[in-house]
C-alpha cells in the first residue's frame, strides 16, 4: 500500500471496528504499516480471518475478533481477548455501520397517494424494524464500542476515537432516510463525546467520506457493461471535483486526526472528504 506519509504509530494498540469493509480494512493495512498493533473486529469470522492472514502476511501485527457493535456482551468478549494479547487501547476507530434495502425508499420523491400500492417501496411501507436496525447499528454501534474500549483511554488519560460519520450526514440523500438520519446522528454524538472528553485527555473527531467507487456498491453504480448508471450521473454532477475518491485518499486525514503531533488540538470536527460535495448547491 502506497501510504501518503508514514506517522509513528508504534506500539499503539488501534482497535477498528467493521475492519472487514472496504474502507476500514484500507486503515488497517495502512496503520499496520506505521507500526500500530490492530485489533480488526467484524462480526463474519471468515472475514475476519481472512483480513488478519493479510495483514499478518504483510508484516503487521493483528489480532482478529469476532464481534457484533450492537451486543455489549460481544464487545467485552473482545475487550478481554485484546487485553490478553495486547493490552489496553489507546485509539478507537468506530467503522461499523451500513444500510438495509428494507429502510430505503424505490423513489427519490413522493408524487401523489393513488401513486402507492403500484409496486415500489414508499415512506409509508418503510419496515420500522428495519429502520430501527439501521439507525441502531450505525448509532449503537458507535456508542456501545466507545463505552467499551475508551475506559481504557478514561483511565490512561490520553487517547483518540475515530468515528466514521458520512457526508450525507450534512444533507440527506434521497432514498435512505434511516442511514443519513443515523449518520446525522454519528456526527452530533461525536462533538458530544468531545466535549464531554474534553478534560480527560481524550479526542473526538469524525471523517465524513463522499462517494467512493468500491465493490461493495458498484452494482449501484456501474452497468454491466462499465457505464455509468443514472445515479453515478447525478453524483458526479454534483461533485464539483467531478471524480469519485480514491480510497487512499483517506489516509492522510485518517493519520492527521489519529497522530497528536498533527492534531493535538483538533476534537469535535467532522472532517468532510467528499470533493466538495456538502459545499455545492448544484447551481
Amino acid at each position: 500500500m502506497d501510504l501518503p506519509y508514514k506517522p509513528d504509530f508504534s506500539g499503539k494498540v488501534i482497535v477498528i471496528t467493521g475492519a472487514a469493509g472496504v474502507l476500514c480494512s484500507s486503515f488497517a493495512f495502512a496503520l499496520a504499516q506505521c507500526g500500530a498493533k490492530i485489533v480488526v473486529l467484524d462480526h463474519t469470522e471468515g472475514k475476519v480471518r481472512a483480513l488478519e492472514r493479510e495483514i499478518r502476511a504483510s508484516g503487521g501485527e493483528v489480532l482478529g475478533v469476532v464481534a457484533d457493535v450492537t451486543d455489549k456482551q460481544s464487545l467485552l468478549r473482545a475487550y478481554e481477548a485484546m487485553h490478553a494479547t495486547y493490552g489496553s487501547c489507546q485509539m478507537l476507530i468506530n467503522g461499523a455501520g451500513g444500510n438495509k434495502p428494507a429502510a430505503t425508499t424505490d423513489d427519490e420523491f413522493f408524487d401523489r397517494v393513488e401513486s402507492m400500492g403500484e409496486g415500489k417501496k414508499s415512506f409509508f411501507d418503510l419496515d420500522p424494524a428495519a429502520f430501527d436496525l439501521v439507525f441502531g447499528l450505525n448509532l449503537n454501534g458507535t456508542l456501545l464500542p466507545t463505552q467499551v474500549f475508551a475506559r481504557d483511554m478514561a483511565e490512561a488519560r490520553k487517547g483518540v476515537i475515530l468515528n466514521i460519520s458520512s457526508m450525507n450526514a450534512f444533507t440527506p440523500l434521497t432514498k435512505i432516510p434511516a442511514y443519513s438520519a443515523a449518520k446525522a446522528a454519528v456526527s452530533n454524538f461525536t462533538r458530544w463525546l468531545a466535549v464531554y472528553f474534553s478534560l480527560s485527555g481524550i479526542r473526538v473527531n469524525a471523517i465524513a467520506p463522499g462517494f467512493f467507487s468500491t465493490r461493495q456498491n458498484a452494482k449501484l453504480l456501474w452497468n454491466e457493461d462499465g457505464t455509468p448508471t443514472p445515479r453515478t450521473m447525478k453524483i458526479l454532477k454534483n461533485t464539483p471535483m467531478g471524480r469519485f475518491g480514491e480510497t487512499e485518499e483517506l489516509l492522510g486525514p485518517l493519520f492527521f486526526l489519529l497522530d497528536d503531533r498533527s492534531s493535538g488540538f483538533v476534537t469535535g470536527t467532522v472532517l468532510a472528504i467528499d470533493g466538495g460535495f456538502s459545499a455545492y448547491a448544484g447551481v
